[in-house]
């Protein structure tokens, strides 16, 4: 059984484990399947907006598929979320991330 399939059938029993959703998107990524990473992320979002990593990770993803508009906007809400939690160095990359895209 693959690394993906592993986890997809981990999220079968419980399809709302953030951290499962984020690791099946990373092999998606890795797989060659930004938009299905890119969805899986957005899925996660919708079910827990304080995933902080989700945002930069599906902004990236959004602006490799030259989505520029759902980039600058995943990483406007994600900011300051990441503030709001204390979490200086997520603020600071997805800062970052956004400057870079204008």
């Amino acid at each position: 059984m693959t690394r993906r399939a592993q986890i997809e059938a981990m999220l079968a029993a419980d399809p709302h484990d953030g951290f499962l959703r984020y690791a099946l998107s990373m092999e998606m990524a890795s797989a060659g399947d930004p938009a299905g990473a890119l969805a899986e992320l957005q899925k996660l979002l919708a079910d827990d907006p304080a995933y902080l990593a989700a945002y930069f990770q599906a902004a990236q993803l959004a602006a490799q598929l030259g989505q520029m508009e759902e980039a600058k906007k995943l990483l406007d809400l994600g900011v300051p979320r990441a503030q709001a939690a204390g979490d200086l160095h997520a603020a600071e990359e997805m800062q970052g991330l956004r400057a870079s895209l204008g």
